[in-house]
């Protein structure tokens, strides 16, 4: 939790990144294996693959293949190679989120004294 002093986008922490050689191997060779799956999937493309029922499927597995390739090196780069900041944030109370003012926080009351609503009653533009 945030200090009292915090103030609004203050860095609360930050955490260097770890920057390991594994992870970086990691990337570079995930990184060859997704630019050997992108040439096939052009190369099938341009050869007509996908104009048969099996090829169509094998292009849309080598498509699959590529997104989770993708999404792994992304995986190990944001948690290897990015630091981890906290940003201390303005929490405001509920009431705020709705546009309500500080003095009408608590709502209006439905009726002040039972004779004010008789006579709001009887003549519609009595005023207080």
């Amino acid at each position: 939790m945030a200090s009292e002093g915090s103030s609004y986008g203050d860095i609360h922490r930050y955490e260097p990144p770890r920057e390991s050689t594994a992870a970086a191997l990691a990337i570079v060779l995930l990184t060859v294996v997704e630019v050997v799956f992108v040439g096939l999937f052009t190369y099938g493309l341009i050869s007509g693959w996908a104009l048969t029922e099996f090829g169509n499927m094998y292009m849309g597995g080598i498509l699959a293949i590529i997104f989770i390739d993708l999404a792994f090196i992304l995986m190990l780069y944001r948690k290897e190679f990015l630091p981890d900041v906290m940003i201390v944030k303005k929490r405001r109370r509920k009431w705020e989120d709705l546009y309500v003012r500080s003095d009408d926080m608590e709502g209006t009351p439905f009726m002040e004294e039972p004779w004010e609503g008789v006579k709001k009653a009887l003549y519609p533009y009595y005023k207080k």
